[in-house]
Parts: structure tokens; sequence; C-alpha cells
């Protein structure tokens, strides 16, 4: 629900006696100083529907042995992923041995009903690590309206609610993971929180990697993962 901001009724009488000893030949000046006082009176406050500093975007620089990728998150649409995400960065837990280790292509699925391309990664595959934090709740891609487009990044999870530490990051269009897809059988899809905007050239690559069943052979090292600035405009729709 978007919050709104109430101000307090203003008393404008005090200017009046000032402007109507303005010439007439100065309407134009008067107008500037009324936009000027009524500025003032806000303190400045942007217009609903204003572009909003690009600071408020957070975005994550994902340092592997194979290159960067700089994701960008949506903590508007997807809050409670994407504060879970960002404990796993603040807290460095994502520099202590994790790894990109699951890729999945047309050559590595044959037969499978519901054919997907992503890469994942995170601490582990395995249920238990001494580090992962507790499971958060799912958000639909009904609830965000997020989707799983090219470059996605989004929760690897077995039952839903029991999303933690594993990401994945979408090769191409992957509508059969939103709400309502088939890739997963209980139809809740997967949890999108934030997309690629620099190196999806290091996520090809990686997909690319011999494999054995989908787990690569020499899993990629994420060496450090870290939020960073970016001088990009806050995007006006997320994907």
């Amino acid at each position: 629900m978007d919050r709104m901001n109430r101000m307090d009724e203003m008393d404008f009488g005090s200017f009046t006696g000032t402007f109507e000893r303005v010439d007439r030949a100065h309407g134009a000046a008067r107008g500037a100083l009324v936009v000027l006082v009524l500025v003032a009176a806000w303190g400045g406050a942007l217009p609903t529907g204003a572009e909003e500093p690009a600071s408020d975007i957070p975005h994550v620089l994902v340092v592997t042995d194979r290159g960067e990728l700089e994701l960008e998150l949506f903590p508007q649409q997807a809050p409670i992923t994407v504060a879970n995400f960002l404990r796993y960065v603040d807290r460095g837990i994502y520099d202590t041995g994790a790894t990109f280790y699951r890729v999945v292509r047309p050559d590595n699925q044959p037969g499978h009903p519901v054919p997907i391309e992503v890469i994942q990664g995170g601490l582990t595959i395995e249920d238990e690590h001494p580090r992962r934090l507790a499971p958060i709740e799912h958000e639909t891609t009904e609830d965000t309206g997020l989707r799983h487009r090219d470059g996605t990044v989004s929760m690897a999870r077995n039952a839903p609610g029991s999303a933690s530490s594993e990401i994945f990051i979408c090769v191409g269009d992957q509508p059969e993971l939103d709400f309502g897809g088939r890739r997963n059988p209980d139809g809740q899809g997967f949890a999108a929180f934030g997309r690629v905007v620099r190196g999806m050239d290091v996520v090809h690559a990686i997909q690319k990697l011999p494999d054995r069943d989908q787990m690569l052979v020499e899993p990629v090292k994420i060496l450090e993962v870290r939020r960073v600035a970016s001088a990009a405009p806050r995007a006006t729709e997320a994907p």
C-alpha cells in the first residue's frame, strides 16, 4: 500500500499584501515567487511519481572465479526475499565457500516435460549447512508482479516456504517458473526478487561448463558478494 504524506493546512494570508503591491507587469516574477514559497513550505518534497534516487535500489556485486555479476534487487515488490538475500550479503555468508554448482540446459534434461534453463548457486544443494539462516515466507510472482525473464534472479526451494540461501539465474525467459507454471507440481512457482544488470556473459559461460547430471564437474567459486552503488536511475517497472 502506498504511503501518503499528510500536510498541515497553511495560511498564506500573510503573503497576500506583499503580492498585491507588486506591479501587474511583474506577473511572471510573482508566479515564480509563489512556487518558491510553496516548495520551501513543503520541505522540497518530490511530487508523487517523481523519480526516486538510484541509491534506493540495492545493487549487489557477485565476484566469481569466472567473472563478475551485478544484480539489481526489487525490495518494493519482494521485500521478504530481498531482505533475506541481503542478510546473507551483509553478513559475508556467501564469501565463505559458496559456489555456482548446478546448470540446467536442454541437453542435460532429456525428456523432461517442462524444460528450463538456469544456473543455480549458494551454500550447498544439501539441506544442512552451519551458516544457513531460517527459511522465509514464499513470495509468489502472483503477489510480487515479477516474472522469470532472461537474467531474473530467484530463490531455489523445495516446498513453499523452504527457500533460504540458494538462488538461481534464468537463461532466457522461463514462464514455467512463475506462479501457475508447471515446473514445480505445486503450481506456486518460485520467488523472483532481482535481475542481472551486468555480467550475463558470465552466466552464459557458467551454464556451458561440463556437468554430470546437472551438477558442475568443477563448481564455480563465489569469491565475494557485496553491496555496490549504482548510477542507474530507478526502473519505472520491474520485470
